[in-house]
């Protein structure tokens, strides 16, 4: 039934590390899995031309930034609570030691989480990522530094707390 060979194979070998990258650019485990699912039904649509002529985990990497993209273009305002709710521990996902800087990266803003993630953790210049997210260098250069300051100042500790102990 299996009309186009290798896209099962491609798949297993390469779920894994997409699913964590959906992760990354979503901050929890269940948007991730929906990332994934929506890109890989898209692959699947596409492998035929993609198996032949492209890098086919390019291309799904691709398609789960710009689908992840499109989320926060359709919603420009995001309601953060003041406690996320309970998380289940995947293994799959980064490891608990990091769990501070992957729940600020969490509360960003979805362009600076994506620019952020796009920068780092697939090492893309600032022209690749405005290519991939369709916006100038220009703004990816301003959304990753208010990205990383919000990440600075979340996770470094207060100049009055480090220094002289509670603040009275």
């Amino acid at each position: 039934m299996d009309d186009d060979p290798g896209f099962d194979d491609f798949v297993a070998e390469h779920a894994d590390a997409l699913l964590r990258y959906g992760y990354v650019l979503t901050g929890n485990p269940h948007d991730a899995a929906d990332l994934l699912q929506e890109a890989l039904v898209r692959l699947r649509g596409a492998w035929p031309r993609v198996r032949r002529k492209d890098n086919p985990n390019s291309y799904a990497r691709t398609t789960m930034a710009r689908l992840h993209i499109s989320v926060w273009r359709r919603h420009r305002r995001e309601h953060l609570t003041a406690q996320p709710p309970e998380r289940a521990h995947h293994e799959a996902f980064p490891p608990d030691d990091d769990e501070g800087i992957w729940e600020e990266l969490a509360a960003l803003p979805r362009r600076q989480r994506a620019v952020l993630v796009l920068r780092y953790y697939e090492q893309l210049t600032d022209t690749e990522i405005a290519k991939v997210l369709g916006i100038s260098a220009g703004t990816v250069r301003s959304q990753a530094s208010r990205g990383l300051d919000k990440l600075r100042s979340a996770l470094s500790p207060s100049p009055v707390t480090a220094t002289h102990g509670s603040p009275r």
